[in-house]
């Protein structure tokens, strides 16, 4: 009887199934692209699953060629379970964090800043409210401000 190959598919997938969930941790959270969207990661789990999904068919498709039967399906899981905590953590957990007790509420007076403009140029809350529009001679009754999550 000839020895059964070893199966590398599924061990391979598992692998990158792992690295998927710490990359994330310890280097994509770093950035605003990756951490923001962790698309990175997705593409990571999504191979990990193409190779134990080719694993598996390997494992039960050539029976006395392949081992992995009982290690396929226990590392599939395993992997399944580090995307679940994967999803858990990012899609769930970081939505429970607490609100700012000083950030302004919807319809509150936004109080006097000065920032920069696309053009370098310092911009404040009071020059806007002061300063015409571009067709008319009145100056604007509001100011929409818009705030956006991460680092520019």
């Amino acid at each position: 009887m000839k020895p059964r190959r070893w199966n590398w598919y599924l061990w391979a997938g598992f692998i990158v199934c792992l690295i998927a969930l710490a990359s994330y941790f310890f280097i994509f959270a770093r950035f605003s692209v990756t951490r923001d969207v962790p698309w990175v990661n997705f593409l990571l789990f999504g191979m990990g699953a193409a190779f134990l999904f080719f694993g598996l068919k390997r494992a039960y498709g050539e029976l006395q060629q392949y081992r992995g039967r009982i290690a396929g399906p226990i590392l599939s899981l395993l992997s399944l379970f580090a995307l679940g905590f994967f999803c858990f953590l990012i899609f769930y957990q970081t939505r429970q964090l607490p609100a700012s007790a000083g950030a302004p509420r919807i319809g509150d007076k936004a109080p006097e800043f000065v920032v920069l403009d696309a053009n370098n140029k310092a911009v404040s809350l009071s020059s806007l409210l002061s300063t015409p529009l571009a067709n008319t001679q009145a100056p604007p009754k509001g100011v929409l401000l818009v705030f956006y999550r991460g680092y520019w």
